[in-house]
C-alpha cells in the first residue's frame, strides 16, 4: 500500500520554520481542500490524484519520493 508522508513533512516544516503548520495554512496556500488533506495524513492507503501529489510537492519543495512510501500490506492471518 502507498502510504503518505504529509504528517512528517509537516513536521519537518515546522520544525524548520520553528512554527505551528496548519493543515488550513496548507489548504488556502494549495487550493487543496482542508477535508482532503486530512483524509491524505489520517487515512494510510487514501487515493489522491497526481494534481493533489502535485501541488504539496511544490509547497513543500520536495519530489514525490520524499512524499510518498510503498508499505508492504499485513498479510498476517490470511490464506495465501
Amino acid at each position: 500500500m502507498i502510504r503518505f508522508r504529509l504528517t512528517e513533512l509537516i513536521a519537518d516544516k515546522a520544525f524548520a520554520e520553528r512554527r505551528v503548520v496548519s493543515l488550513s495554512e496548507i489548504a488556502e496556500a494549495t487550493g487543496i481542500h482542508r477535508a482532503t488533506l486530512s483524509k491524505i495524513a489520517n487515512q494510510p492507503g487514501a487515493n489522491i490524484g497526481t494534481d493533489i501529489i502535485d501541488k504539496l510537492c511544490r509547497y513543500f519543495g520536495r519530489q514525490p519520493g520524499d512524499f510518498l512510501a510503498y508499505v508492504e500490506d499485513d498479510l498476517m492471518g490470511r490464506d495465501g
